[in-house]
């Protein structure tokens, strides 16, 4: 069963996700589908009769402490009271955009943990580190810097590869290259939770990815899934993608 997750980033108010789901017909099949609207858009989502059950809902961030004056922050708890079940943890743009520290991934995992939102977490490298022939350092140490606190006690988490330079770029990673760097945090995986823990633990790959390449990205191995981005703005795009899994 694959995962196919939507991240609307800053798109998409109340009346254009009331008008996504009155669009959106989920494709016949068992794969796991997620989306994260904008933190605004979160109750339409939720309070949308048109939504399927099928879709799961989540938020694209959160602050790791519980209250506090952090204006326009929202926290762990308000996320999972508000209907959210999933959050977006380390995102490229929340690293590079917003300076967040592997530490402070560290410490909203904690906070998500805590209040049963199910992280996924993201990890990926610049143009320039992979020219540098520096892919396996960048990943592996977002990968490890988050699985401290992922280990800690129980629940599921995600992790989804996101190449920075193929986020919003029209450039998209081929699925040799998502396969070597999803085989690469999959051995992480077994090393710190044996081969079964690894294997419950879903890798999706996210960059540019679009119905014209969804099939081949999702037939490459050590994919589980992927982190759609514009194309998860249109309900036939979506739907598209959805489909290709099969």
């Amino acid at each position: 069963m694959a995962v196919i997750a939507g991240n609307w980033k800053m798109h998409m108010g109340p009346k254009e996700t009331a008008a996504f789901f009155a669009g959106f017909t989920p494709p016949a099949s068992s794969h796991e589908l997620i989306l994260f609207p904008p933190t605004l858009s979160l109750a339409a989502a939720v309070g949308s009769p048109e939504r399927s059950a099928r879709v799961q809902l989540g938020v694209q961030n959160i602050h790791w402490e519980e209250k506090g004056a952090f204006t326009g922050e929202v926290s762990a708890s308000m996320a999972a009271e508000a209907g959210a079940d999933f959050v977006l943890i380390g995102h490229s743009e929340r690293r590079h955009v917003f300076g967040e520290t592997d530490e402070q991934v560290a410490w909203k995992i904690t906070a998500a943990r805590r209040h049963g939102l199910v992280p996924v977490v993201c990890v990926g490298e610049t143009l320039d580190e992979r020219r540098d022939d520096r892919v396996a350092e960048v990943i592996l140490g977002q990968l490890d810097a988050a699985l401290d606190a992922l280990t800690e006690g129980e629940g599921r988490f995600l992790i989804a590869y996101e190449p920075v330079w193929a986020i919003g770029t029209g450039e998209t990673a081929t699925p040799s290259d998502a396969s070597e760097a999803h085989a690469t945090l999959r051995s992480r995986l077994e090393e710190r939770l044996g081969v079964g823990g690894a294997a419950h633990i879903p890798i999706l790959y996210g960059g540019s990815v679009k119905p014209g390449n969804a099939a081949e990205l999702l037939a490459a191995a050590d994919v589980d899934g992927v982190l759609v981005g514009g194309a998860s703005l249109d309900p036939e795009s979506f739907s598209a993608i959805a489909s290709a899994a099969d």
